[in-house]
């Protein structure tokens, strides 16, 4: 089990417990941020490694404040629709991915991203 902390952020509770519960078998620390509002609050007081941002509800430009803000911080942007150009913007902001809001998805997504991280 990775000791990485995650913090998850989607609008749908139902969507966030899923992915919180899928995140916790493979991850020690997976907390939930209940709302948009405390996402930065979550984040800094789990002292997280990784995000999992809802970009169907967050600012355009969330992911470029959160990344200047926490520069270690893993963001993994989900979207259930994303498209070519809203992964590009996301990457270009500092998201290290962007993928459906399944868990298999996100967690290979976070996964790939630790490996990466630990290989450099």
């Amino acid at each position: 089990m990775e000791a990485l902390k995650v913090v998850v952020y989607n609008n749908d509770p139902r969507t966030a417990q899923a992915l919180a519960v899928c995140l916790s078998q493979h991850f020690r620390c997976v907390q939930p941020a209940r709302t948009y509002e405390t996402i930065r609050d979550a984040v800094e007081h789990d002292q997280a490694d990784v995000l999992v941002l809802d970009l169907e509800t967050s600012r355009s430009d969330e992911i470029g404040r959160l990344h200047r803000e926490f520069p270690s911080l893993c963001i993994v942007g989900t979207h259930r629709l994303a498209d070519e150009t809203i992964w590009t913007e996301a990457l270009t902001q500092g998201a290290a991915d962007v993928c459906e809001p399944r868990d298999v998805d996100v967690v290979r997504s976070v996964m790939r991203e630790r490996t990466h991280r630990v290989a450099a």
